[in-house]
Protein backbone atom coordinates (compact mmCIF):
# COMPACT_ATOMS: atom_id res chain seq x y z
CA UNK A 1 0.00 0.00 0.00
CA UNK A 2 1.55 3.27 -1.09
CA UNK A 3 0.96 6.39 0.96
CA UNK A 4 1.51 10.01 0.13
CA UNK A 5 2.07 13.05 2.33
CA UNK A 6 -1.13 14.73 3.55
CA UNK A 7 -1.69 18.35 4.51
CA UNK A 8 -3.81 18.62 7.67
CA UNK A 9 -5.14 21.63 9.59
CA UNK A 10 -4.40 21.42 13.31
CA UNK A 11 -7.53 21.18 15.46
CA UNK A 12 -6.02 23.36 18.22
CA UNK A 13 -3.91 26.08 16.60
CA UNK A 14 -5.19 26.05 13.01
CA UNK A 15 -1.80 25.75 11.34
CA UNK A 16 -1.30 23.45 8.37
CA UNK A 17 1.09 20.56 8.99
CA UNK A 18 2.29 17.65 6.90
CA UNK A 19 1.42 14.09 7.86
CA UNK A 20 4.23 12.33 6.02
CA UNK A 21 4.08 8.93 4.41
CA UNK A 22 6.60 7.66 6.96
CA UNK A 23 4.46 8.89 9.86
CA UNK A 24 1.42 7.24 8.28
CA UNK A 25 3.28 3.92 8.08
CA UNK A 26 4.46 4.30 11.67
CA UNK A 27 0.89 5.03 12.83
CA UNK A 28 -0.40 1.97 10.93
CA UNK A 29 2.30 -0.27 12.43
CA UNK A 30 1.01 0.45 15.95
CA UNK A 31 -2.64 0.05 14.97
CA UNK A 32 -3.61 3.70 14.43
CA UNK A 33 -5.34 4.23 11.14
CA UNK A 34 -6.81 7.71 11.61
CA UNK A 35 -4.80 10.81 10.80
CA UNK A 36 -3.81 13.00 13.75
CA UNK A 37 -5.95 16.06 14.50
CA UNK A 38 -3.10 18.08 16.03
CA UNK A 39 0.33 19.19 14.86
CA UNK A 40 3.38 17.84 16.69
CA UNK A 41 3.76 20.86 19.05
CA UNK A 42 0.05 20.74 19.99
CA UNK A 43 0.24 16.96 20.50
CA UNK A 44 3.22 17.44 22.82
CA UNK A 45 1.41 20.21 24.71
CA UNK A 46 -1.71 18.06 25.10
CA UNK A 47 0.33 15.07 26.21
CA UNK A 48 2.09 17.21 28.79
CA UNK A 49 -1.19 18.54 30.23
CA UNK A 50 -2.88 15.12 30.37
CA UNK A 51 0.12 13.44 31.97
CA UNK A 52 0.00 15.95 34.82
CA UNK A 53 -3.60 14.86 35.51
CA UNK A 54 -4.69 18.50 35.97
CA UNK A 55 -7.78 17.98 33.84
CA UNK A 56 -8.70 14.67 35.42
CA UNK A 57 -8.68 14.86 39.23
CA UNK A 58 -9.79 11.24 39.73
CA UNK A 59 -6.75 9.76 38.02
CA UNK A 60 -4.00 8.25 40.15
CA UNK A 61 -0.49 9.61 39.44
CA UNK A 62 1.20 7.59 36.72
CA UNK A 63 -2.04 5.84 35.76
CA UNK A 64 -3.39 7.38 32.58
CA UNK A 65 -6.96 6.19 32.27
CA UNK A 66 -8.40 9.57 31.30
CA UNK A 67 -10.82 10.35 34.06
CA UNK A 68 -12.38 7.13 35.15
CA UNK A 69 -12.86 6.94 38.88
CA UNK A 70 -10.61 4.65 40.91
CA UNK A 71 -12.01 1.19 41.44
CA UNK A 72 -14.01 0.80 44.63
CA UNK A 73 -12.89 -2.07 46.83
CA UNK A 74 -14.64 -3.88 49.67
CA UNK A 75 -13.19 -5.43 52.80
CA UNK A 76 -13.70 -9.19 53.09
CA UNK A 77 -12.31 -12.29 54.80
CA UNK A 78 -10.85 -15.05 52.66
CA UNK A 79 -13.07 -18.14 52.71
CA UNK A 80 -10.03 -20.45 52.61
CA UNK A 81 -7.34 -18.99 54.90
CA UNK A 82 -9.34 -16.37 56.84
CA UNK A 83 -6.98 -13.52 55.93
CA UNK A 84 -8.42 -9.99 55.60
CA UNK A 85 -8.44 -8.87 51.96
CA UNK A 86 -9.85 -6.26 49.57
CA UNK A 87 -12.00 -7.30 46.62
CA UNK A 88 -13.34 -5.25 43.66
CA UNK A 89 -16.92 -6.44 44.14
CA UNK A 90 -19.42 -6.42 46.97
CA UNK A 91 -19.13 -9.82 48.68
CA UNK A 92 -22.26 -11.89 49.35
CA UNK A 93 -22.66 -14.66 51.91
CA UNK A 94 -23.78 -17.24 49.33
CA UNK A 95 -20.44 -17.18 47.41
CA UNK A 96 -16.88 -17.72 48.63
CA UNK A 97 -14.39 -14.83 48.63
CA UNK A 98 -10.68 -15.51 48.24
CA UNK A 99 -7.54 -13.48 48.92
CA UNK A 100 -5.15 -13.07 46.00
CA UNK A 101 -3.02 -16.11 46.88
CA UNK A 102 -5.97 -18.46 47.48
CA UNK A 103 -7.69 -17.22 44.32
CA UNK A 104 -4.59 -18.13 42.28
CA UNK A 105 -4.53 -21.61 43.87
CA UNK A 106 -8.23 -22.18 43.16
CA UNK A 107 -7.87 -20.91 39.60
CA UNK A 108 -4.83 -23.14 39.01
CA UNK A 109 -6.75 -26.15 40.37
CA UNK A 110 -9.65 -25.45 37.99
CA UNK A 111 -7.26 -25.24 35.01
CA UNK A 112 -5.74 -28.66 35.83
Amino acid sequence: MSTIDKQIICHDCGTVFTFTAGEQEQFASVGRFNAPKRCIPCRAKRKQTTSKNDSFPNVMPGNINYGSAPRKTYAAKCSTCGKDTQVPFEPHTDRPVYCYDCFRKVKQAVKS
